[in-house]
């Protein structure tokens, strides 16, 4: 097929020559040829206005039509624009699906622009956060939803994280916010669910646990004393019940301690977190915890410390000192005969402190590091039962750590050992100072110091 290109060359030369014709008839072909050309520019600047006008109101109008190079140009034009046209309604119709999905969805969904400008709202968006649709949308959503969380978690882009907040929009209702990134150009998709049914069923769980808790201590002692009593009898009469009686306090004085760290669980998870916070003497609560250590050891580890005198934290000192031993006691328990135990105190590059406790134990297989925290969970159940752990003491741990910004971070292989890191804050660490805080807690548990579990 001959390109119009060509075609219009040849038209142009055709002109040209018909327009020298022309003037050499009448004695002048200049003047032919600049008539010709006159005329040619003339239709060209016709159809350059047809297009304009047909590109001002492309919607409205009809492609228009022309011979030579411009019917070409304005066919392929026609093409162009039905192709567009039909995509356009493509594309409308997967948005109005997009839509349809959307406000379908029990959660409230907001898409968001790269700005944080709201471009859509489902139903749920309007009733759990308080948006109008349309009059919100185009509008950023922190100026909308004005939670100082919230403000502030939008402002991280960091969304690997949940937040947890009340709904603006209606009280009583609990909502978990999640923002998904949709592409590379910023824009986000935010959901946000109710949890209040959760929250209630976690709330019932806690109280449970708490009354069972409490109730179970009285009787547990009342059982505990009299144990202890007969034990210490030893007439005759007893002596064939020694064994039967010491099994009885040895479990009763287990379920005393399961009911002490259910309680001590309890506290920490209801209690409002202390923002009155106290300068905590760490280097004296390591020291205590090392004396109890080796108290506990018998000779049969190495323990080293490694603990800057210079670095106080704040906090609650019996939170942490519970934490603390938590950790220690378990590394000592844990670790064979002729093992080496090391605790250490410092500051990180980053600012921060860091408490770390590493062991030369057996270590524990990779599966169960994600699951240590949680309640009851055992690496092995034969070994913990027989050392005489409850389960709880790095859930403990766990909530401490939380009440204090910080996180636990473990490490361990197989046969090589394992080290246990509580990492605090930039704005949790401070100078030596002259703390307010309370004695170290000494352990009652039948002489032991801190008996807990590590898993």
């Amino acid at each position: 097929m001959t390109s119009p290109w060509y075609s219009e060359i040849w038209r142009i030369a055709l002109l040209l020559a018909a327009g020298w014709l022309l003037g050499h008839f009448v004695g002048s072909p200049s003047w032919g040829l600049v008539a010709v050309l006159l005329a040619y520019i003339l239709w060209q600047l016709l159809n350059l206005k047809k297009l304009y006008a047909w590109l001002a109101d492309a919607r409205n109008s009809e492609t228009p039509s022309s011979g030579g190079a411009w019917g070409t140009v304005f066919y392929r034009l026609q093409r162009l624009d039905a192709k567009h046209q039909e995509e356009r309604r493509a594309s409308q119709d997967l948005l109005e699906r997009y839509k349809l999905a959307t406000r379908a969805l029990p959660e409230a969904t907001v898409t968001l622009g790269a700005g944080g400008e709201i471009e859509l709202i489902n139903d749920a968006a309007g009733r759990l956060l308080g948006l109008k649709d349309p009059e919100d949308l185009g509008r950023p959503i922190t100026n909308l939803i004005r939670i100082p969380d919230f403000v502030e978690f939008m402002g991280k882009r960091d969304y690997r994280e949940t937040l947890d907040l009340p709904s603006p929009a209606v009280d009583g209702i609990a909502l978990s916010v999640r923002v998904v990134e949709l592409n590379e150009i910023g824009k986000r998709l935010l959901l946000a669910r109710d949890i209040s049914r959760v929250r209630k069923l976690e709330q019932v769980r806690r109280d449970f646990i708490a009354n069972v808790s409490h109730e179970m201590k009285s009787p547990l002692t009342v059982i505990k004393g009299y144990a202890e009593s007969l034990l210490d009898d030893c007439s005759e009469h007893t002596v064939k019940w020694r064994k039967p009686l010491t099994q009885i306090n040895q479990q009763t004085v287990r379920l005393c301690d399961i009911v002490e760290d259910l309680l001590q669980l309890s506290n920490l998870e209801t209690s409002p977190d202390n923002k009155a916070l106290a300068p905590v003497d760490m280097p004296a609560l390591v020291s205590s915890l090392l004396e109890e250590a080796i108290e506990l050891s018998k000779g049969r580890h190495q323990l080293d410390s490694d603990v800057d005198k210079e670095l106080f934290l704040l906090g609650s000192f019996n939170e942490l000192y519970s934490a603390f031993s938590n950790i220690v006691f378990n590394a000592v328990r844990y670790t064979p005969t002729g093992g080496r135990v090391e605790v250490r105190w410092y500051r990180d590059t980053a600012g921060g402190a860091r408490f770390e406790v590493s062991d030369t134990g057996p270590g524990i297989a990779a599966e169960h590091l994600p699951r240590l925290t949680e309640r009851f969970y055992r690496v092995n159940q034969a070994r913990s039962r027989e050392l005489g752990g409850t389960g709880l003491g790095l859930a403990i741990v766990k909530h401490v750590l939380l009440r204090h910004d910080a996180r636990l971070e473990v490490e361990s292989r197989l046969d090589e050992g394992s080290a246990f890191r509580c990492i605090f804050p930039t704005a949790r660490v401070c100078g030596k100072t002259s703390p307010r805080g309370s004695a170290v807690p000494r352990s009652d548990r039948h002489g032991q110091p801190g008996d807990r579990e590590l898993a």
